[in-house]
């Protein structure tokens, strides 16, 4: 390998110091005669030993200067891989370090997380050292392998059955043979007939793997497999039921029997397994199969294909059943067969058994069972006739059969009655998939639990009978369940909510929770959204009809909310004034998004967005949006265009998801254009930019827009106005319907527009064609609504209208979209209008009634609460008061606050010589009381619900030491019992030592919030006393010598001690008079245990004896080692402790080992057997020492003799083969200073990198 010499400083004043004057002279013929005196640059640099092969890829190193070292055990690794000279992919040795062999080195090293270093032994060839973690080093060796090495390849045959276990599980047997043996295995593929496996790699990895491979092949060739063919029709007797016989045959063999599933037409059973165990299993399989083919008969039934699925029962559970019981196979023909014969295969005397099974799981009419039956039984020649309508049965035939059949009927119709009974009820058939459930899942329940057989009739027979048949018990439970169940779903009712689908994730929440909480509070109604894909807008409840109306309301009100709070406007900014939006720690875009009330959404920094989102109400997000721009105005010199463009033509100009408008904006270096709102009937476009793009654009944005009205064409229609509302539909369903469908834009007469019947339809020709023949569609059906009215009095009027017509959205929600109109206020009729289908209209009419006869019926009375209360009875945001509202079906009305400061007004002036009537003190004050109206039953349970609401005080007693516990750090604690008990608490001021705790809040949450501080204080009374046990305080005397073993290297021994006994353990400081007391505090029993544990220390450092050798001290930085590795070797290996002497003492060679007797005997002959080996290396590199140093007296006088040096001199070194004179020491080019500028010059190293 090449060798690199560092000359250092040290090394260079220490080897010129042991020139001699002969060796340092500049010129002479005294030069020329000592030149044979030079060392030689390999004596004075001896080169690293030759690699020597290591078992795993490691080496050891060993050289003229350092013994071998002891590797450290560490996750980092180091593995060294020769590449000879031929195998080298790269050969170029002037370019060593560089072009594409360094390129791949570095890829390496990024790839794989290892570090690599080449080297160029004297063959030429190349050492990779490798550091790194095990798996790194690993996949770099594969890498250099395959990269750094030429590759060989060869092909290896095995069995191709074996193939799969070479591959291993999801490849990891592969992976994990190419990673040990770098190398490249590739496996034909299943359908490629080879059986050969090509491995590519090196010489040595090919070995490997091929010796790895045909190691995983001879494993498998002890197996055996073997398949075995067997009618289809005799694999269930072979499984068994529920594949009990195929289970015990593999435990009694040991063999793995895989037997193909009914639904698979294979008749092939394969064995697999040692030789001995397959050859028993086969054994067995054929001893089943021909017992069974000799014994068994067969006898067919014909059974309705939609009864098919009562035979197979779930999960073919009920086939194995008959199986299991009577040990008769029951083949049934496959799905897409027409045949409806059902096979019985079995005993002949297990097969009336069977059929009874069958009989009683599809309940087959008696006849057919009969002929079946009689069918089986022909070998005894009788006629068995069932009489329709009566309970008789007539056999005809020889005597002696009959009697046979007789019996054997008989037999079979007093075991059916006796273990059998049935029941049949009715139920509407629309209901019947209710009763089943999703998958079966209702039925099935109560066929388990009950253990019968119900027949619910198919749709198609539209049947409302339902039988149940099987245990007597069962069947009247099971009745009584299933009509429960009927009568629970007369009682529910169905209703569908118009809620858009941008809506429905808001709705459902993260995760659901939200959702969640809405079925929570109505735990009976069921919450069907439709699935994403459908982009439905219907949302489904299903329930009791009360709930399904207050659960309906509740999902209005949160779909109203979100309505308001979801206008959203996107404003452009330019991308370098975001930063300033925001402002400083997001100071400016805090106080914007809080004086607003919005929600302020900046495009991330690495986005090429520019636009800024805001969502809250319309007023908030227009207000948001003009301080952002002021903002941007501000800070730039920014033009403001607008233009004059038809509403109808904006679509068309913005194009696809804002294509087109994009195009033109990114054209015109990044202007902004601002369409207005679709529908608004705004004509004016907005551009914003710098002065010359804003120009452009407009220019561009006209001519689009001149070319677009030339190509579009448009069609007029006319419909009355009250239609077009039904024509849009509700939320713009119906319209947008008809957008998407054709692509036409339809527009609506705007309130200023005079003819208010024109609707006009803009699009390609082909779109607006269809567009037309859709609305002239929907005008038509719109003639079938009818038009009724009603008498409504004028006062009940503002009832319905009132809260934005919320009562009649409620009522067009509900009947079908009827349309209600009351007539102006002004006008005082009674006359109201109901339009819409006839049903609707008429159901809308009777609610109303009903309504208005609540109306009437309404009372108000007075409920009196101090004022004080009024916001907790109100709750949060009045949540409480909306709920009792709801609840009592009432209008709850609060005083207005009355100002403590203000002072009484004067009423008829005292100064006109009036006296006020005298108040009555008994009289509840006005700002105290609470006005409620509705029905007299309904206020008086408002009432109640409301006092129920007045918080209530109680005081606990706590000890006052306790006080600052409970309040916590910061009040944490006392704010955390508020929030989880829904109460106020008050724990009274330091500095009236006070016991008692006030507890405010409702009187059914006061005994809960009481017992939880009660148990706090428990808890925190259970800390103290814990606190005073743990503060036992115990001392012990140790010798201040001794503290040290005590504490051990690094605190480790005593920090063991600690946590062991769980104690605190103090040392005396420096400073302390006693320095012989150690404390210890913990638990009494803890801190006697480690007292006892520091005393076994103590005892064993007594037992210990210090004794002192002479070890000569050139040889004691040998036997430290680097960073005192090796004395810390010797301590541990020994058991003692070695002090060596520090510099300037008395005895510089005077070693102490401390220890038990008999260690310390073993470490001294230990380092004196050191002292004799080192002391040998010490004597030889003094004898060199002698040869290169002059003696003591002639050093001073060759000091003065020696002219200029020219440093240290070698022969035969690397920079000399080329004719080139030794690097001169005082040359600024061959040594340069840090920082120095420096000629580039040519090196026999290579070219200099600095």
């Amino acid at each position: 390998m090449s060798s690199v010499a560092v000359l250092t400083q040290e090394t260079f004043n220490a080897h010129r110091s042991g020139l001699l004057p002969e060796q340092a002279a500049v010129a002479g013929p005294s030069a020329g005669e000592d030149e044979e005196a030079l060392p030689t640059y390999k004596e004075a640099f001896p080169p690293l030993p030759e690699k020597a092969a290591q078992p795993e890829g490691t080496q050891e190193t060993s050289s003229a200067w350092a013994s071998k070292i002891r590797p450290l055990k560490s996750s980092i690794i180091t593995q060294v891989f020769h590449v000879p000279l031929e195998e080298r992919k790269y050969k170029d040795i002037n370019q060593f370090g560089e072009g594409d062999q360094a390129k791949v080195c570095v890829d390496i090293m990024h790839k794989t997380g290892a570090h690599l270093e080449l080297s160029l032994a004297k063959d030429q060839g190349l050492s990779i050292m490798v550091s790194g973690k095990l798996d790194a080093v690993m996949k770099a060796r594969k890498e250099i392998v395959s990269r750094l090495q030429t590759q060989a390849s060869a092909s290896v045959g095995i069995p191709k059955e074996h193939h799969r276990f070479v591959i291993g599980k999801n490849g990891e047997k592969l992976q994990e043979l190419e990673l040990k043996t770098a190398t490249k295995i590739q496996i034909p593929r299943p359908d490629d007939p080879s059986n050969q496996i090509k491995i590519s790699g090196t010489k040595e990895g090919l070995e490997k793997a091929k010796h790895e491979i045909l190691l995983i092949s001879a494993e498998q060739d002890k197996r055996a497999v073997e398949r075995v063919n067997i009618e289809k029709v005799y694999h269930p007797f072979i499984t068994g039921a529920y594949n009990k016989l195929v289970g015990e045959m593999m435990q009694e063999t040991g063999a793995r029997i895989n037997v193909p599933p009914q639904s698979v037409n294979k008749t092939e059973i394969v064995i697999t397994g040692e030789k001995e165990q397959v050859a028993l299993a086969v054994t067995k399989i054929k001893k089943v199969y021909e017992d069974k083919k000799k014994n068994t008969t067969t006898i067919a039934v014909e059974v309705k294909k939609s009864q098919h699925k009562y035979v197979i029962g779930p999960k073919g559970n009920t086939l194995q059943e008959i199986l299991d019981r009577t040990g008769v196979s029951v083949e049934i023909p496959p799905s897409d067969s027409s045949s409806e014969t059902v096979i019985l295969r079995g005993e002949p005397d297990r097969l009336g058994q069977a059929l009874t099974e069958v009989y009683a799981k599809v309940h087959l009419p008696c006849e057919d069972w009969a002929r079946t039956w009689q069918r089986s039984l022909n070998k005894l020649k009788v006629h068995i006739e069932f009489t329709e309508g009566e309970d008789k049965i007539t056999l005809e035939g020889p005597t002696k059969d009959v009697q046979i059949v007789q019996g054997q009927i008989e037999a079979m119709v007093t075991d059916l009655v006796s273990r059998m009974d049935y029941a049949e009820i009715s139920v509407d058939p629309k209901f019947h998939r209710h009763l089943i459930g999703k998958g079966g899942v209702n039925i099935n329940r109560i066929k388990e639990v009950h253990k019968v057989t119900v027949r619910i009739p198919p749709d198609n027979e539209k049947s409302n009978l339902i039988r149940i048949e099987g245990d007597p018990q069962g069947v009247q439970e099971a009745k009584k369940e299933l009509l429960e169940l009927a009568s629970r779903m007369e009682n529910e009712r169905t209703k569908d909510l118009i809620i858009e689908q941008r809506f429905h994730r808001a709705i459902i929440g993260q995760k659901g929770e939200k959702i969640k909480e809405v079925r929570d509070k109505f735990p009976e109604v069921i919450i069907n959204f439709p699935d994403p894909a459908q982009k439905s807008d219907i949302v489904q409840l299903r329930g009791p009809r009360t709930e399904v109306e207050k659960c309906s309301k509740f999902m209005n009100k949160i779909v109203a909310e979100m309505v308001e709070n979801s206008y959203s406007v996107s404003v452009p900014i330019f991308k370098q004034f975001h930063r300033n939006i925001i402002g400083k720690g997001g100071s400016n875009i805090k106080k914007i998004r809080e004086e607003t009330n919005t929600k302020i959404d900046l495009p991330a920094e690495n986005s090429n967005s520019e636009m800024i989102v805001i969502t809250g109400k319309k007023a908030n997000c227009e207000a948001a949006r003009t301080r952002i721009l002021a903002i941007q105005k501000d800070l730039a010199n920014i033009s403001e265009v607008d233009v004059s463009i038809p509403s109808k033509l904006h679509n068309s100009l913005i194009g696809s998801k804002g294509r087109l408008v994009r195009s033109i904006m990114e054209e015109c270096g990044g202007v902004h254009i601002h369409f207005p709102t679709e529908g608004s009937g705004i004509d004016k476009v907005t551009i914003r930019g710098p002065a010359e793009e804003v120009e452009k654009a407009k220019q561009q944005l006209l001519a689009l827009a001149e070319e677009k009205q030339t190509k579009s064409h448009t069609v007029e229609l006319h419909a009355k106005p009250e239609y077009h509302k039904f024509l849009i539909g509700k939320g713009g369903g119906n319209i947008r319907k008809v957008r998407d469908s054709t692509g036409a834009r339809i527009i609506f007469p705007t309130p200023e527009d005079k003819d208010q019947e024109l609707i006009t339809v803009v699009g390609t020709e082909e779109a607006v064609r269809d567009a037309q023949k859709e609305l002239e569609e929907l005008i038509k059906s719109l003639d079938n609504v009818v038009e009724d009215t009603m008498n409504v009095d004028p006062k009940h009027h503002r009832y319905f209208v009132a809260r934005r017509g919320q009562v009649l959205r409620d009522l067009a929600d509900e009947y079908g979209g009827v349309m209600v109109s009351f007539p102006r206020t002004a006008s005082q009729s009674d006359k109201v209008t109901l339009k819409g289908a006839k049903e609707c209209v008429e159901a809308a009419k009777k609610r109303m009634q009903e309504i208005v006869e609540d109306l009437d019926a309404q009372v108000t009375m007075e409920c009196v609460i101090p004022q004080k209360f009024h916001r907790s009875i109100m709750g949060p945001k009045g949540s409480r008061i909306q709920q009792i509202t709801r609840d009592h079906n009432v209008q709850i009305k609060f005083p207005e606050r009355e100002d403590p400061q203000e002072a009484p007004v004067q009423e008829n002036g005292e100064a006109d010589g009036e006296v006020k009537e005298p108040v009555d003190p008994n009289a509840p004050k006005k700002c105290d009381v609470i006005i409620i109206s509705g029905r007299k039953e309904r206020c008086e349970a408002a009432i109640e619900a409301l006092k129920a609401l007045v918080p209530v005080t109680i005081e606990v007693e706590v000890p006052f030491e306790l006080h600052r516990y409970i309040i916590g750090q910061k009040g944490s604690g006392i704010r955390k019992m508020m929030e989880d008990f829904e109460v106020n608490i008050q724990v009274p001021a330091p500095e009236q030592q006070s016991d008692k705790i006030a507890i405010t809040g409702l009187a059914s949450l006061l005994d809960r919030a009481k017992e939880g501080l009660l148990e706090r204080v428990k808890e925190l009374q259970a800390e103290q006393e814990d606190r005073a046990l743990r503060s036992f305080k115990l001392t012990i005397t140790v010798d201040p010598k001794y503290h040290p073993k005590i504490i051990g290297r690094k605190g480790a021994i005593i920090t063991n001690i600690r946590t062991e006994h769980d104690v605190n353990i103090q040392f005396p400081e420096k400073n302390d008079e006693n320095q012989d007391q150690i404390t210890i505090t913990g638990y009494e029993h803890k801190a006697i245990a480690a007292r006892d544990a520091i005393q076994a220390i103590v005892d064993e450092l007594e037992e210990m004896i210090s004794e002192d050798i002479t070890l000569d001290s050139r040889v004691h930085a040998r036997i430290i080692g680097a960073r005192g590795k090796g004395i810390r070797k010797i301590m541990d290996e020994f058991k003692v402790d070695l002090r060596f002497p520090q510099s300037g003492a008395a005895d510089p060679n005077l070693v102490t080992v401390t220890g038990r007797p008999e260690l310390v005997d073993e470490a001294i002959d230990h380092l004196l057997n050191l002292e004799e080996e080192y002391m040998a290396d010490v004597v030889e590199n003094e004898a060199k020492m002698a040869y290169m140093r002059p003696s003591g007296s002639s050093a001073a006088a060759a000091d003065e003799q020696r002219g200029p040096s020219k440093g240290f001199v070698v022969r035969e070194a690397p920079w000399a083969t080329a004719n080139e004179k030794a690097p001169d020491m005082s040359s600024s080019e061959d040594f340069p200073s840090f920082g120095a500028p420096v000629a580039t010059k040519a090196s026999p190293w290579g070219p200099k990198r600095f």
